[in-house]
Order: structure tokens, then C-alpha cells, then sequence
């Protein structure tokens, strides 16, 4: 399967953003779905991940409230809905696809990522 990210850009701290991830070449309803980001200089975290059907989610704690992901099969499709942005959620934002994970929270759960998208939030 080939990820396709879009949807970053530059905000201001409080509004808000919704990225998009396009699935090619294989059903996105085969695959467990996350977010990651990367900050500069840090380590590509989990952000939110949702299972095959889209009942079950998980977020990183300083995320849940404010983000909100979900996925459209029909459209193979992945979205994050980021509101109430604040500057330390600037990073690169990576879709990722899972083959063997329903809802994994680590990158060694993921078989496959986007080329990411960048959001940048000002203060």
C-alpha cells in the first residue's frame, strides 16, 4: 500500500488543521491506521492510531481531548482532526499502516508510512 499525507500548514496556537491520509494500491480496510509526528531534533512519537473498523482509538495523553482521528474505507481514506493547536504540536505528521496491529502505539507496529506533512503553529 502506498500513504499519501496532506493537509499540514502554518496556524496560529488555537485553531485548527485536518490532515489527510489516501491509500493506494490496496484497501485501507485491511490495515490497523496511526499518526506519528516528529518534531526537530526528537524522535518520531505515536499520536493516534484506530483499528480496522474505526471502533477502537487511542491517543497520546497530550492529544486526547483536541485531536481526533478517524478513517473513511470507502474513500481509503485516514484523518486527523487537530483543534486547539499549540506550538509544541509542530512537526512533521506521518501516516503509517499496520498489517499485523489493530491499533498499535509504537513504530515497530507499522509496515508502511506516508512521506509526511508538515504543521507548523505559532505562538
Amino acid at each position: 500500500v502506498q500513504l499519501q499525507a496532506s493537509g499540514g500548514g502554518l496556524v496560529q496556537a488555537g485553531e485548527s488543521l485536518k490532515l489527510s491520509c489516501v491509500a493506494s494500491g490496496h484497501p485501507l480496510s485491511s490495515y490497523g491506521m496511526g499518526w506519528f509526528r516528529q518534531a526537530p531534533g526528537k524522535e518520531r512519537e505515536f499520536v493516534a492510531t484506530i483499528a480496522w473498523s474505526g471502533t477502537m482509538k487511542n491517543y497520546i495523553d497530550s492529544v486526547r481531548g483536541r485531536f481526533s482521528i478517524s478513517r473513511d474505507n470507502a474513500k481509503n481514506t485516514l484523518y486527523l482532526q487537530m483543534n486547539h493547536l499549540k506550538p509544541e504540536d509542530s512537526a512533521v505528521y506521518y501516516c503509517a499502516a499496520s498489517e499485523r496491529s489493530p491499533y498499535g502505539r509504537t513504530r515497530s507496529d507499522y509496515d508502511y508510512w506516508g512521506q509526511g506533512t508538515q504543521v507548523t503553529v505559532s505562538s
